[in-house]
């Protein structure tokens, strides 16, 4: 079967490197988005995907809009069976959905239909979920919305964050994704259609996202802290300076009544209280243009106030 890979984060990376091991799979090419600026730096540098083809001698290709009638021709021209595509980064248009005889396969990191959308990894984490899970789908015009193939749960830990659960479900990912091109391949896989009743959304992360109100309780707060890791984090404000918090749970007993964000000592602890009577227990802050530093670092060095406050403003 020849095929080509679509892909560029590191997610999509592990499923590339199953694909090279298979003898009966041939990857004519990869595509993948331009170099652009990445890190803190923001020196120009290829995406995780090129890197790996490049290290496997396949050719790359990096059309600036897949929507262009030069990808479109490109496409046309390496004539694959099939397009694997994992995360690629851009919508594909209905004209090129019929190139490849066999269609194009998508991985997505979510039990579809919940989770449709850029960012399901992040937001099952900050909803809460104990849950989720892989689907294997034939790529539609709308946005994830096509026939699912096969599916595989995969349960979130509790402490578990959004890099660590990305990492697991990529390699978990990639045998399952060999496992559908073979069945796809051999019509032994009976594609099913999304039941659109039950759909959720993960719409791209904004960096409005991590602004933590203090109003909600400390699960809550501290699921979101794991599933918008590393960006945008989780920040709130402290004399007018924003800062970047990592805090847990510390209990769920009834204090005395605290305002949401107040920030006090209990024993060796650095406490803020929550929405519900909840607590978190700070563990490091970031102030904005400084370096982390652990919570008693940072309270030592601010000379906490009684009944001082983490605020929205």
């Amino acid at each position: 079967m020849r095929i080509l890979f679509c892909g560029t984060p590191q997610f999509a990376v592990p499923s590339f490197i199953r694909f090279l091991a298979q003898p009966d799979i041939e990857i004519a090419a990869v595509i993948t988005q331009p170099d652009r600026p990445r890190g803190r730096g923001h020196e120009i540098s290829a995406s995780p995907l090129k890197e790996a083809a490049i290290a496997a001698d396949i050719p790359v290709h990096q059309p600036g809009k897949i929507r262009s009638p030069e990808a479109r021709d490109l496409l046309q021209r390496l004539a694959p069976d099939c397009i694997v595509i994992i995360a690629y980064g851009q919508i594909i248009p209905a004209p090129l959905l019929s190139i490849p005889r066999l269609g194009w396969i998508n991985l997505h990191a979510s039990l579809l239909p919940k989770y449709r959308g850029a960012a399901p990894i992040n937001w099952a984490i900050a909803n809460g979920e104990t849950q989720t899970g892989l689907t294997t789908m034939r790529i539609a015009a709308g946005m994830d919305t096509g026939e699912m193939l096969l599916q595989e749960e995969i349960d979130i830990a509790p402490e578990e964050t959004a890099p660590e659960l990305t990492e697991s479900m990529a390699e978990a990912g990639a045998p399952l994704m060999v496992e559908t091109l073979r069945g796809v391949a051999t019509g032994k896989l009976i594609a099913r259609p999304q039941n659109d009743g039950e759909t959720t959304y993960a719409p791209l992360l904004k960096k409005e996202d991590g602004r933590i109100d203090w109003k909600r309780p400390a699960q809550e707060i501290y699921n979101r802290m794991r599933g918008f890791a590393p960006w945008p984090g989780a920040y709130t404000s402290f004399r007018g300076q924003t800062c970047h918090l990592w805090a847990e749970p510390f209990s769920l007993r009834a204090v005395d009544v605290r305002a949401p964000g107040t920030i006090f000592r209990e024993n060796t602890q650095i406490l803020i209280a929550c929405g519900h009577t909840t607590l978190l227990r700070l563990l490091s802050v970031k102030l904005e243009g400084r370096k982390q530093i652990s919570a008693e670092e940072f309270a030592n060095g601010a000379r906490l106030t009684e009944r001082e406050r983490f605020d929205n403003a």
